[in-house]
């Protein structure tokens, strides 16, 4: 294979650019000297190599000893996560007292937690991604007072954000979505076009989305003529399959069985039908259609429940109305940036939220000796202990365990590694904690040197229900600021690739199915997802004119091993659990107290907001 894609190493903290026969400043532009430059890196992003290797040995049984060092410095508040929720927690402290002294960490090599930052340049056009939380969702709907009047804070106007997205762009050029069909699973490559499936929150209007009548999409399937039919009535039929059952009763049989045994079962598709449903949930849910419940698929506006007469809920009938259109070009990382720029003076120029889309940060300030805010990244939590008049944080950085004296902790990290560092914690908050086991997933990012291809295939999105990616994009066209979203197919543009680890594993509950996939995602190398995005989009787009090793300029990964907070299921879970287990979890503990979107088992930016205040 000819490897003429851009990678990033990791040295000293610099980034040495690789290409085959092609001079780095072609392809992406250095970092700067001195500081790194975090968001310029590519390769394996996220939980990236190193990352986690303190965490998983304490994990493993390996405990560190805070009382044998002395302290090293004294602060009002320690904040551990540097994520969204972290940020804001600092944020809030500082808003009620403007002269304290906090000291935020991080393990990861970048702030932002999931709303992580990736550039770009590709023949001197500087291009944006976002490597994790993407959108504000549903802010009309969904977002508490309190969260819309922290971003107003940070000047966020949403409104101006409304029309920020060009939701014109695709529609007008003529693309769809489109469904693509593997010969491993289905004897034949085939790309179908114009699928009239709503995503569950969508950015392209419903009488623009050039979609195709159910009847003539599903008549290039590549199945037999029977399961056409089937596929088309799922699609189309005003049958009820439970007849004679109360509304009560029907609920309770679609909480108990999966979405692909509805398929298969109740429409009686054949099991390779029902496999071009099978990854069409695993960008929203992180799971397959045989871990996602019948009612949760009712819910988020999948065929097959025409005629089945319930009321949709509440909360997910915002979330498929309120248009998915509350985008910064490299997503939420730019509200975690806001939150930065606010908390450090001098980090970035600029005060509004259109010049942070530009603004460049320097790093090298971020940890500054008398700062009354400081944020040290590279550095993983291994003890949080209350203490006599405050509590003691144990750090490890470099390989160094470090003591900290805090007045105050908030620990924004992930709910299941809380138990390996507070050992006072009783027996039931412990427990708690550890049944947040998050989805994992990667967002990956393939910057491409035109998306003509694109064009000629008549699709912006292509979804891949078998394939190692699930789903494949053109990026959000957003411009904002002094920022302009690539127009013209014959402009670089970056591509979004979703890839979530599956197995099967029937029997098995759901949060052991996450942490076998979680074992998968750190088992698969960077050379893996390079192969399949390769692959796949030359089967997909060759006929259009892709040409792998010409247009491919970069690749980022950005792999997360603990992805969507975990936010129960009613096939797996027990009635009650999804009110009972947070609260518990998340309660304070002497001095120490949470945030973060696992408090709320709601993987959500305005939910990690709420839980920081």
């Amino acid at each position: 294979m000819t490897d003429r894609v851009t990678r990033r190493d990791f040295l000293n903290g610099m980034a040495l650019a690789i290409a085959a026969g092609v001079a780095p400043s072609q392809l992406l532009a250095a970092p700067p000297a001195g500081a790194p430059y975090p968001p310029a890196l590519s390769g394996m992003r996220g939980s990236q190599p190193g990352s986690y290797d303190v965490a998983h040995e304490l994990r493993d049984g390996r405990r560190f000893d805070v009382d044998r060092v002395a302290v090293r410095e004294s602060v009002d508040l320690v904040v551990v996560g540097a994520g969204i929720s972290g940020l804001a927690a600092a944020w809030y402290w500082r808003q009620r007292r403007p002269k304290a002294r906090i000291l935020i960490l991080d393990a990861n090599g970048d702030f932002g937690g999931h709303a992580l930052r990736n550039e770009f340049d590709v023949n001197g056009r500087f291009l944006l991604g976002y490597g994790g939380s993407e959108s504000l969702q549903s802010p009309a709907t969904l977002w508490s007072d309190e969260a819309k009047a922290l971003i107003a804070a940070l000047g966020v106007d949403i409104a101006r954000v409304d029309t920020a997205l060009d939701r014109t762009l695709y529609p007008s050029l003529g693309l769809a979505r489109g469904v693509f069909f593997m010969r491993e699973v289905f004897g034949v490559d085939k790309l179908v076009t114009g699928d009239p499936m709503r995503m569950v929150a969508d950015d392209i209007p419903p009488d623009r989305m050039n979609a195709r009548a159910p009847a003539e999409f599903v008549a290039d399937f590549p199945v037999s003529a029977d399961a056409k039919a089937k596929l088309v009535e799922i699609f189309t039929s005003t049958r009820d399959p439970l007849p004679g059952r109360s509304a009560a009763e029907k609920r309770a049989f679609l909480d108990g069985v999966s979405y692909r045994d509805w398929l298969v079962n109740h429409w009686k598709l054949d099991e390779q039908a029902a496999d071009a449903f099978y990854g069409r949930t695993l960008d929203f849910f992180a799971v397959g259609t045989d871990a996602v419940s019948a009612s949760e698929a009712f819910d988020y506006g999948y065929p097959g429940f025409g005629g089945i007469g319930l009321e949709r809920d509440e909360e997910a009938v915002k979330e498929m109305d309120e248009p998915y259109i509350h985008h910064f070009p490299d997503g939420n990382a730019s509200i975690a940036r806001l939150l930065v720029r606010g908390l450090v003076p001098g980090v970035a120029p600029g005060s509004t939220m259109e010049d942070i889309v530009t603004a460049r940060f320097d790093y090298g300030r971020l940890d500054r000796d008398g700062a009354p805010t400081r944020l040290r990244l590279d550095s993983t939590v291994v003890a949080v202990r209350n203490r006599e008049g405050g509590v003691d944080v144990g750090y490890v950085r470099d390989g160094k365990l470090v003591r900290v004296r805090a007045g105050h902790c908030v620990l924004a990290c992930y709910q299941s590694m809380v138990p390996y560092v507070m050992p006072e914690l009783k027996k039931a908050q412990r427990e708690a904690l550890a049944q947040n086991v998050k989805a994992p997933l990667a967002y990956v990012k393939v910057a491409v040197r035109n998306w003509r291809p694109w064009v000629a295939r008549r699709v912006h999105e292509i979804g891949n229900p078998m394939g190692f990616y699930s789903r494949l994009k053109l990026d959000y066209p957003v411009s904002l600021g002094d920022y302009r979203f690539p127009r013209s197919p014959d402009e670089p543009m970056v591509l979004h690739l979703v890839h979530v680890p599956t197995l099967s594993a029937p029997g098995l509950d759901l949060r052991s199915r996450l942490r076998a996939a979680r074992a998968k995602l750190y088992d698969t190398p960077f050379e893996t997802f390079e192969r399949h995005a390769r692959d796949e989009l030359t089967r997909m787009l060759g006929p259009g004119g892709f040409d792998a090793d010409r247009d491919i300029a970069a690749i980022t990964v950005n792999r997360w091993g603990h992805g969507y907070s975990y936010a129960g299921s009613t096939l797996y879970d027990k009635e009650g659990d999804d009110e009972k287990i947070p609260a518990t979890a998340r309660k304070r503990v002497g001095r120490i107290a949470f945030a973060n979107a696992d408090a709320a088992w709601d993987p959500y930016v305005h939910a990690a907001i709420d839980e920081a205040r």
